[in-house]
């Protein structure tokens, strides 16, 4: 299974039972929908412990067929997939499916059937973009295989977070949808075209938000472009809003000024920062559209929205935009070339998905690299409950790492063992040394313990203690027995 690895697991929670009142719903006689169930095994790791898997569990939902004989579905349902199937509505015939790529931050993927003849007879369906007061159908199936159909209605289209990483376009709807079995990824139709794919549901305020058209587009058009997928472009930058007063006028804008916004941060080697962009400039225009001092503009299909659609949505990677800045008393004119930026290039890691996390084990100290996945093993509430450094690190890591050229290691804990005695409290701290090698990936601890200084393992860290010491000849001879009371499938994944 070959995959393109771009997004970060959001879980789509659905009441047990929706609300059942409110649009009519219509039952399709047509078994041969446009539709397939797509029923997937997924087993995520235990960054707590990253050496070993959590249990496996099930999803199931629904793909929409795509005329390339591809079935589109949402990425969160395929995430640290073990296997994944397609099963028809009406005759309940199944068959094996590959994820040919996926994208994480946009929240799709595409799965191809083990048997290309397996959607022969199945309509395929178009894309369709969608308005804003526009009725649209949210498509679920019946145990039978009938399609259920229910009324919704578009009410806003706006730039919100996704599930992993990043804002892109979402359709916010209205809709009082029933529970069905394969519910996690429901597709929304317009005039019998696939206008969306649903994302999340409120039962309680029947809301529902869905991928849109628009990057359903974009992400086929760069899955379409051979072995290589580009991913959805950024600017590496954040602004600010400037509706006030004393906020513009120290930067200098004219009272009859009414557009732009403030950049408070640029990512250095970032497209913004590439094209000269700098913190402090007032950004007036993007793209030739004026920005006001939301950060909005003036779409013609969907009215004011946010400017992060234009960089995200409808450009693609390699796509160069004009900005016109507010700097030093002047208007100027700079040139940027949008880019993805790749997970890898964080140097703390949005998401970690469809790849085991590497660790490193030495006399019972456990080693690894510091992800967002890991700080999201204390729940909803990470960012109030993880470590509060990490959580720093993770928030400013831009501004405190601005060439990206290193991981953070982090001692996430100590296992009891001979070698560790008096250290088993240690735990959250950032490794810099070790036998005076500096540590800058999980790859440079394996190198370093290679040479121990007279005999013994020198560990420095950030924090106090800045400074243990193990007996390199201990550790060597206590590894079989650490592995065996622990249940460590090895000492290291690298």
């Amino acid at each position: 299974m070959t995959r393109s690895r771009f997004l970060p697991v959001f879980v789509l929670l659905l009441a047990p039972a929706l609300a059942a009142f409110g649009a009519p719903l219509e039952v399709a006689k047509d078994h041969q929908a446009s539709v397939v169930r797509v029923n997937a095994t997924n087993q995520g790791y235990d960054f707590f412990h990253p050496w070993s898997k959590r249990a496996p569990y099930s999803l199931r939902g629904l793909g929409a067929v795509l005329a390339d004989g591809r079935v589109l579905v949402t990425g969160e349902l395929v995430a640290n997939s073990d296997y994944v199937e397609l099963e028809k509505a009406g005759s309940g015939e199944k068959i094996a499916a590959d994820v040919e790529v996926v994208d994480y931050e946009a929240n799709l993927a595409l799965l191809k059937p083990a048997n290309d003849k397996f959607l022969d007879g199945v309509k395929p369906l178009d894309l369709q973009p969608a308005a804003v007061g526009d009725r649209l159908s949210v498509w679920q199936l019946e145990s039978t295989g009938a399609l259920l159909i229910t009324s919704a209605l578009l009410t806003t289209a706006e730039v919100s977070h996704y599930p992993i990483d990043g804002a892109y376009l979402t359709y916010r709807l209205t809709a009082s949808l029933q529970y069905r079995d394969g519910s996690f990824t429901i597709p929304v139709i317009k005039d019998g075209k696939l206008a969306g794919l649903m994302m999340r549901y409120d039962s309680r305020t029947q809301s529902l938000d869905a991928i849109p058209a628009a990057v359903i587009e974009h992400f086929l058009k760069d899955a379409a472009n051979g072995a290589k997928y580009l991913g959805f472009p950024r600017a590496g930058l954040l602004f600010a809003p400037m509706r006030d007063p004393q906020l513009r006028r120290y930067a200098g804008l004219a009272e009859s000024e009414t557009r732009g916004v403030y950049v408070t941060e640029v990512q250095k080697d970032g497209p913004a920062g590439k094209g000269g962009l700098k913190v402090g400039d007032v950004i007036l225009e993007i793209g030739g559209k004026a920005v006001d001092q939301d950060g909005d503009y003036e779409d013609p299909q969907y009215g004011k929205i946010s400017i992060i659609h234009i960089i995200s949505t409808a450009s693609y990677d390699g796509d160069a935009l004009k900005l016109k800045v507010f700097r030093g008393g002047k208007e100027t004119e700079l040139d940027m070339t949008l880019a993805h930026r790749s997970v890898d290039d964080y140097v703390i890691a949005p998401y970690t998905l469809d790849r085991a996390p590497q660790y490193f084990v030495l006399g019972g100290l456990v080693m690894q690299e510091l992800s967002r996945q890991y700080l999201k093993e204390w729940g909803a509430e990470w960012m109030k409950k993880a470590p509060e450094r990490f959580v720093y690190y993770d928030r400013y890591q831009n501004e405190l790492f601005p060439a990206h050229d290193r991981k953070l290691v982090i001692l996430s804990q100590v296992l009891p063992s001979a070698t560790t005695v008096g250290y088993e409290m240690l735990s959250y701290l950032i490794v810099s040394k070790i036998n005076g090698v500096s540590i800058k990936s999980i790859a440079d601890v394996a190198k370093a313990v290679e040479k121990p200084l007279n005999g013994f393992h020198k560990i420095e860290f950030e924090q106090d203690p800045k400074v243990l010491y193990l007996d390199a000849g201990q550790v060597s001879a206590g590894n079989d027995a650490l592995m065996k009371s622990y249940g460590l499938p090895a000492l290291n994944r690298l």
